[in-house]
């Protein structure tokens, strides 16, 4: 596939994220960001939530953003009714299509089930809005219902159809085969759904990709229930670079939307978070910055270019001479080799100690202290 479309869900999937809840200026801030970000389409809320949560919903839809704005409706008159004073133009409709939830959950079946997506799919098309059928818990459904709910779904008018991994349980190589099932028996738009119980919402949702699905929800962060959905930004940066895929993103902006979800949301971005973490572009090993230093490449799979980010080399216990050299360098200080290995000791010592590595003034001390000892061997003996 040349490109795929993407349905992020921040707001509505994201906020979903236990004791999550976003303020209307943050929505409406992350709304803008994410369509200057080049995100095509935002599903922006849950219109039976109340009229505060409608309220926004047409805030962001005054906003005139490129992006295409959908609301997320429970199959059902009171939601689809709901959705129709927020100023969206398409809907998706979910609906349970495991019979674990449809029995336990709804206490229906699935008769019931095809006659109600015939009918509210209608009357949707029928107030103007496009619609999206969402299968909830379609992971752990017979896919051959799947393929009849979404036969249904078309010829009453649905445009697309969501395969949700509600409970995250779902992995890249049944994925794929799902996917490539779908597109064989169905010719409509297909969109993917995944979460992360397992980690593994990212792999699934590029392996969806592989099998024929045109579309991806997404959250930024990785934001949602439980474990979270497949994160926005790692979803673009894969299907760039591992498949070559465009998903028309301005991945320099990713860090900023980043910070802006991280602060609305209370959830802290983890320092090795993929991507959008603090450290992920963060060296200390002897052997990786030697790399480095000698050819980025060397040690770089992500080019943090894309990301308007650098790449960091910090002194610690695994750094090697190489590092401690150039680190001294930058301050104005060249080292001898002797220097260098004895200054290495301190920094080990220093790291394994307080648990970070040295400032500028502390490096500044030690070349200082080990000068003032004179000599290597009185100094190996200051350093011991």
């Amino acid at each position: 596939m040349a490109s795929v479309i993407i349905d992020d869900t921040t707001l509505r999937d994201g906020e979903q994220s236990a004791g999550v809840a976003f303020n209307a200026d943050e929505k409406i801030a992350i709304a803008r960001a994410l369509a200057e970000l080049g995100v095509p389409e935002l599903e922006i809320g849950i219109p039976s939530m109340g009229e505060e949560e409608r309220e926004v919903m047409r805030a962001i839809a005054g906003l005139g953003l490129p992006s295409h704005l959908l609301a997320w409706c429970r199959l059902c008159d009171v939601d689809l009714a709901a959705a129709r004073s927020t100023g969206v133009t398409m809907v998706d409709l979910s609906l349970p299509v495991s019979d674990l939830m449809l029995r336990h959950k709804l206490n229906r079946d699935r008769d019931w089930a095809l006659r109600e997506v015939s009918r509210l799919v209608s009357e949707a098309r029928m107030a103007g809005l496009e619609v999206c059928l969402g299968c909830e818990d379609a992971s752990r459904a017979d896919q051959e219902f799947i393929v009849r709910v979404g036969a249904v779904a078309q010829a009453a008018g649905a445009r697309r159809l969501r395969f949700a991994d509600t409970v995250g349980v779902m992995e890249p190589f049944g994925m794929l085969d799902r996917f490539r099932f779908l597109r064989q028996r169905l010719d409509m738009e297909l969109e993917v759904h995944a979460h992360d119980d397992f980690g593994l919402a990212t792999a699934n949702t590029l392996a969806a990709v592989m099998g024929g699905a045109t579309h991806i929800n997404t959250t930024v962060n990785g934001l949602g229930e439980r474990a979270g959905n497949a994160a926005l930004e790692e979803c673009v940066l894969a299907l760039k670079n591992l498949h070559g895929i465009d998903t028309g993103i301005d991945t320099r902006g990713i860090p900023a939307i980043s910070a802006l979800v991280e602060r609305a949301s209370g959830r802290q971005v983890a320092w090795q978070k993929s991507v959008v973490g603090a450290g992920v572009f963060t060296h200390e090993a002897g052997i990786h910055v030697d790399g480095l230093l000698k050819h980025r490449r060397n040690y770089e799979g992500l080019n943090p270019d894309e990301l308007g980010r650098t790449h960091s080399l910090v002194l610690g216990k695994h750094s090697g001479a190489h590092m401690v050299r150039n680190t001294y360098r930058e301050l104005g200080i060249e080292l001898a080799d002797w220097q260098s290995q004895a200054l290495l000791g301190r920094i080990r010592a220093f790291s394994t100690r307080t648990k970070r590595s040295p400032q500028p003034v502390e490096l500044q001390d030690f070349y200082r202290q080990l000068c003032e000892q004179g000599t290597p061997e009185l100094a190996a003996g200051g350093m011991a």
